[in-house]
């Protein structure tokens, strides 16, 4: 017998959560027929639609929902966080509620950590439906990169659809820190993982809530939360260029040497090598400035988010707690 708990973040879900209730009410008793208890934390992102209220009837209608209203919207990432802060299982699931991760799948993923030992399950795609080939060659662009650039093996075609040991969810929730990528520090923890293997469908209903602006910024958190490379390749292109300066130099010395009549010296390459040069140099202070203003963040030490509501625990009272000490 074991407490599994499920979480999702909810963002102006309101199209969706209706279909969601409904395979959740014909899953939830396959799932407690061995003697496991179920409970359902839905973690409200800041909702501007009826995804709160609908939650709340959901919570008053039924024991195993519990509802975690954020102050306002910090984002899908943090969203899950205080999922996982406030979740009391044996073992956690993160699911997205479009139903793209399918909740069907729950049973094999329960039966492979109960049975065979996996202290971590994750969902790994073998198609996406309904999404489009720019998202597809991004999503695989950026996997290869980072592979490339970090030293965690970080799974590709994956996303936070995972199963966790409570070992697990104590050592995600003992991180801190304010710009966080999940399956990246999924994979860093290490433990013993799993990778159940799934097409993945199509959202069941309503809009993505990753268009390609968050899509950026969660590159840019993953590659600067789990490698120095970035600053490594700007020191190394400042190397190159410097290099490439000095040979020009000196072939412009031994032009001049040579044939001191003929040397016809030009602004075009003043410009040239100036331009380069600054652009160099502005890259390499944004990518500096990318990496102080996230440690800037860490030094603040402001709460990952604030509560302005919880239902269905035990203790209703309202609560601003939001960081694992």
């Amino acid at each position: 017998m074991a407490l599994i708990s499920l979480v999702f973040p909810i963002f102006n879900e309101e199209a969706v959560l209706p279909v969601l209730v409904a395979r959740l009410e014909a899953l939830l008793p396959i799932l407690e027929k061995d003697g496991d208890t179920v409970e359902v934390l839905f973690v409200n992102d800041g909702s501007r639609d009826s995804s709160l209220l609908q939650l709340r009837e959901l919570a008053q209608k039924h024991s195993w929902a519990r509802v975690l209203s954020l102050s306002r919207n910090f984002g899908h990432q943090i969203a899950v966080t205080a999922g996982m802060h406030h979740a009391t299982g044996d073992a956690v699931v993160l699911l997205d509620a479009d139903l793209q991760d399918p909740p069907e799948l729950l049973p094999e993923m329960i039966r492979l950590w109960r049975d065979d030992g996996w202290e971590v399950v994750y969902g790994k795609r073998r198609s996406r439906e309904g999404e489009t080939a720019f998202k597809l060659l991004t999503a695989s662009l950026f996997y290869k990169l980072l592979h490339r650039l970090t030293s965690v093996a970080i799974p590709e075609n994956t996303g936070d659809f995972r199963l966790m040991d409570r070992k697990v969810v104590d050592a995600l929730n003992a991180m801190g820190e304010q710009h966080r990528f999940l399956r990246g520090m999924a994979a860093w923890v290490g433990f013993k993982q799993y990778a159940l293997e799934y097409d993945r469908p199509a959202r069941a209903a309503g809009e993505t809530k990753y268009p390609f602006r968050k899509m950026f910024k969660l590159a840019m958190d993953a590659v600067t939360g789990f490698s120095y490379a970035p600053l490594k390749l700007s020191r190394d292109l400042g190397a190159f260029i410097a290099l490439g300066a000095i040979v020009y130099g000196v072939i412009q010395a031994v032009r001049y040497a040579l044939a001191p009549r003929s040397f016809e010296p030009g602004w075009t390459s003043i410009i040239v090598v100036l331009s380069l040069l600054s652009g160099v140099q502005l890259v390499t202070l944004g990518l500096i400035g990318e990496y102080i203003g996230r440690i800037y963040d860490e030094v603040k030490g402001r709460p990952l988010y604030l509560l302005s509501e919880k239902l269905g625990f035990q203790n209703d009272a309202q609560s601003t707690n939001s960081k694992p000490s």
